[in-house]
């Protein structure tokens, strides 16, 4: 391994010393950590041994992600396609996606920068909109505005509608993100590795929605009723573009779009418990 990038949360608090930490790492492990000047400016002196890139290189061995699943889901899009792992060591709040946890960091350093993990390849969504930045690793979602009426959304499968109901929007998740805004929807969980996508309304005004596990290859299209109002469309949480009255715009399932870093033996099912069934105590 020669190059490292290193991306941490927008707030920093908690993150600092954890990156001057890896700057010794990553020198004692003969690996080049690099961060743009963004990392640099939040971190300050922590920072002062990583050199500045003004863009992280797309060629990297690895992206390093000092934070918790936003973070990492903002990695994975960074490298959606280029097959660079993203290793994450959770410095957020769930950390679902991480490879090992912040009381961990010197064990996890060294496996990162050793080397010592495998790489999952994760499924991904693609919005049918002309922009660069349009895939989500864990769910596209279609929301209505905030003060806005209740959005009236309808969709479809294979040409075919399937749902037409008023509700707060609609979110369409891989696998890796049924666990999120989906599992909040009391939409199925889908284990990594199945292959397909879930599709669930958000607080729909109606008693008969349900969630649809969707086939890989069909393809979601969204529709804004006309005479309503625009629906904003969120990556993974961040905002995209509009959805405007009576237009619609297709979801596709995409395969092999991110690498996440994990520890040899890591289990899905354990995760589920560890993450979820805590959080419930």
């Amino acid at each position: 391994m020669k190059t490292a990038v290193l991306i941490t949360p927008n707030h920093p608090e908690d993150s600092s010393a954890a990156v001057e930490a890896t700057a010794v790492a990553a020198r004692e492990a003969g690996v080049e950590l690099v961060a743009t000047a963004e990392e640099h400016r939040k971190h300050g002196d922590a920072a002062s041994e990583i050199a500045t890139v003004d863009e992280p290189p797309r060629d990297a061995d690895l992206c390093l992600v000092l934070g918790g699943d936003g973070s990492i889901l903002y990695a994975l899009r960074r490298y959606a396609g280029t097959r660079v792992p993203v290793f994450g060591i959770n410095f957020g709040t769930i950390g679902f996606l991480a490879a090992m946890e912040r009381d961990q960091l010197d064990e996890g350093l060294r496996r990162a920068f050793a080397g010592e993990f495998e790489v999952m390849s994760l499924p991904g969504l693609e919005l049918g909109v002309d922009l660069p930045d349009r895939v989500g690793l864990n769910d596209i979602t279609f929301m209505r505005q905030p003060q806005g009426r209740v959005a009236e959304l309808s969709y479809a499968i294979a040409d075919q509608e399937v749902g037409h109901v008023r509700c707060d929007g609609l979110v369409a998740a891989t696998p890796a993100g049924s666990t999120g805004y989906n599992l909040a929807n009391a939409g199925p969980i889908l284990a990594w590795g199945v292959e397909g996508y879930v599709v669930s309304f958000i607080a729909p005004h109606t008693l008969t929605a349900r969630a649809l596990v969707v086939a890989p290859d069909d393809a979601l299209i969204v529709r804004n009723a006309a005479g309503r109002e625009p629906v904003e469309i969120e990556l993974d949480g961040e905002r995209c573009c509009q959805l405007e009255p009576g237009d619609e715009v297709d979801v596709r399932f995409r395969h092999d779009l991110g690498s996440l870093a994990q520890i040899e033996g890591a289990n899905f099912y354990q995760r589920i418990r560890e993450k979820f069934g805590r959080l419930a105590q």
